[in-house]
């Protein structure tokens, strides 16, 4: 069989009609940059995520840096938050003139709540956690935390589009939760595209410095950025937006699956008591002997990925801001962890081939 990690075309082919008359339309109309259009989207957006209000923005990425200066988060400034996520959330941290304060991982690879605290400051201004692989952390122990150290909660969300915790949904957690659109993310564009939730008044801030530090045409009140989102990128979006709860069922059936035919062959990913709704952006494994079983599953036709193999305070680019202090928890992981195809399309037979040739290769170890 060929199997790859991800199946794009497949997804998109489902919406292609939606698709192509979205942007059939905006060009028709010339929409290509704010107006109505991307305020339509933000309305949408915010309501999936029983969320106050919404900012679009250029990418996850540039949604993670205006937040951050909403939230007045700038030079001289700590902000705690993980290592174990993409590049881009201690990278915004940094350009914004702040700090990371990297603390280890716990058993669902989100930031320890048990370690924050010791790692607060005089100079600490926000905590910013990521939701990683489409599960949060338990946030009502993080808000305690920030409401007791008047610090802001913000969120990288950017793998958790749809997921759930205690009943509420990634968007309405948070003072800020930063979500990207990124073609991989379970609901995609068709390039780079993000938002940023929270309250209006933080909103407004975000749409400020999303465009050029300004909220009228010739006024420009802070210096910001061009972070704009693309408005093509918004009709892709809302042309999706209809399929995707039957996306996740679908994905979580095949991850359950997973669960229960992988259960004593490999480290199975644990699901948290908080998390009444998975995002599932990707099904992690940990075994000993990774890169054996990647190439294994590789001749067979088996496409996978690891995320993430080198952890950011690891990196050659953050060194100058970490040290060298060490998060043992992350590290072991960082070493064991692989991510095995998981798209709603992938069939009962693929995956049962999957499963067999993991079982085989444990058999040889």
């Amino acid at each position: 069989m060929n199997i790859p990690f991800t199946d794009l075309p497949a997804q998109n082919a489902e919406c292609r009609a939606d698709i192509d008359a979205a942007i059939k339309d905006y060009i028709d109309r010339a929409s290509f940059i704010t107006g109505p259009d991307v305020e339509q989207f933000e309305r949408i957006i915010a309501n999936y995520l029983q969320a106050d209000d919404c900012a679009a923005t250029g990418s996850g990425t540039t949604a993670l840096q205006v937040a951050l200066l909403a939230c007045g988060v700038g030079k001289g400034d700590e902000v705690i938050s993980t290592s174990h996520t993409f590049v881009s959330t201690p990278e915004a941290i940094i350009n914004v003139g702040a700090t990371p304060v990297m603390v280890d991982v716990d058993e669902y690879y989100n930031m320890d709540v048990e370690l924050i605290e010791e790692s607060i400051t005089e100079n600490t201004k926000a905590i910013l956690y990521v939701s990683i692989y489409g599960q949060t952390p338990d946030v009502d122990r993080f808000r305690a935390i920030a409401d007791k150290h008047n610090l802001w909660l913000i969120e990288d969300g950017a793998h958790s589009f749809g997921t759930e915790y205690r009943g509420r949904r990634v968007g309405s957690l948070a003072d800020m939760t930063c979500i990207s659109f990124n073609p991989v993310k379970n609901l995609g564009a068709i390039g780079d595209a993000g938002c940023v939730t929270g309250s209006a008044e933080l909103i407004e801030k975000c749409k400020m410095y999303r465009n050029h530090g300004r909220n009228t045409k010739f006024v420009f009140e802070d210096i910001g950025y061009n972070a704009r989102i693309d408005n093509i990128q918004c009709a892709v979006v809302e042309a999706k937006l209809p399929y995707f709860d039957g996306w996740l069922t679908g994905k979580t059936r095949v991850c359950e699956r997973y669960n229960k035919l992988l259960d004593g062959v490999v480290q199975t990913p644990k699901i948290a008591p908080w998390t009444t709704r998975h995002g599932w952006y990707v099904y992690v494994i940990e075994v000993d002997n990774r890169e054996s079983l990647r190439d294994y599953l590789k001749e067979r036709g088996i496409g996978t990925n690891i995320h993430y193999p080198i952890p950011n305070h690891q990196q050659p680019s953050f060194l100058p801001y970490f040290g060298d202090k060490p998060l043992p928890r992350l590290e072991k992981a960082a070493k064991r962890i692989l991510s095995l195809p998981c798209y709603h399309t992938l069939t009962e037979q693929q995956q049962d081939y999957i499963v067999d040739c993991i079982k085989e290769w444990k058999a040889t170890q």
